[in-house]
């Protein structure tokens, strides 16, 4: 199966791990990304917040890209796959932008890649590649505001209750754990300028998985795990809670399930400390 793809720039930074574990984990699937050539930033979120224009303009020149390729569009980024998606609409429908003369035919699918190996892949085909299942291991699945919401955009089907990653959790023996936060806002956009709101929005999201009996956290956007990782430790100095819930990207849980070695590698690159817990489930 081969789909484009447009990875975005966060995971050819500081998601690295979700990188490289997504590229892994679809290899192998069986799944061929064709990168998108050439490919540059989508503008969230910096473009969505300050020009009506380039908000447009930027993920317009992927889109048109990976019309011209014809093959549905894959992206693992939850803001690069909201602003694509939003461009999309925009130029299929009747009101052209100003100053941009691509018009959308809208004949690809935009899929976030939890959606696409969960809907066009399947739970079966992932099962069938699993030869380390994670029992014991009892996440809670965030989903953040971005892979679901406003659905009007993102076309989701469910969008107060998204499936994807949990599909896939349980296909890879986890007990996965049900909660109501799972798109709940984690503040993203609030890191410079509210960083106190910030705080209290993860401090609720850590508290609600604990109540849930998670032991960690699925993520599939690397604004969230940036959030939910690099701010665990001020939450834990402000309110002098222990959480300890590892944030896990979900194609690093494919890959480890999988047998994939280079797991260790990739969760070690985070804050929270993430493989303690792996090792305890036997996992690692």
């Amino acid at each position: 199966m081969e789909v484009s793809y447009y990875p975005g720039c966060s995971l050819k930074g500081m998601a690295s791990d979700y990188s490289e574990s997504a590229e892994v984990v679809c290899e192998t699937l069986g799944v061929e990304l064709r990168e998108l050539e050439d490919w540059t930033c989508c503008g969230a979120s910096s473009a969505h917040i300050t020009s009506d224009y380039l908000t447009v303009a930027l993920p317009a020149k992927e889109l048109e890209q990976a019309e011209k390729v014809g093959l549905d569009l894959v992206i693992p980024c939850a803001a690069c796959y909201l602003r694509v998606k939003a461009a999309q609409k925009e130029l299929s429908g009747n009101h052209q932008p100003e100053g941009i003369s691509y018009r959308s035919k809208g004949n690809i699918k935009i899929k976030h890649l939890a959606d696409f190996l969960s809907e066009s892949v399947g739970t079966r085909q992932i099962e069938a590649k699993v030869k380390k299942p994670l029992r014991g291991l009892k996440p809670v699945c965030y989903y953040g505001c971005l892979t679901t919401r406003p659905p009007k955009m993102t076309d989701s089907p469910n969008p107060e209750d998204p499936q994807a990653m949990d599909e896939i959790m349980r296909a890879l023996g986890a007990d996965v754990k049900n909660w109501s936060y799972k798109t709940d806002c984690c503040g993203g956009s609030l890191v410079l300028p509210r960083l106190d709101i910030l705080k209290r929005l993860i401090q609720k999201l850590l508290d609600m998985a604990q109540e849930a009996g998670a032991d960690c956290i699925v993520v599939g956007c690397p604004m969230c795990h940036g959030n939910l990782d690099q701010r665990q430790s001020a939450v834990v100095k402000d309110t002098g809670k222990h959480y300890d819930l590892p944030i896990y990207y979900f194609t690093e849980l494919m890959g480890l399930a999988f047998g994939e070695p280079k797991v260790e590698k990739w969760v070690g690159k985070h804050l929270v400390e993430a493989k303690g817990l792996l090792q305890q489930r036997g996992l690692l």
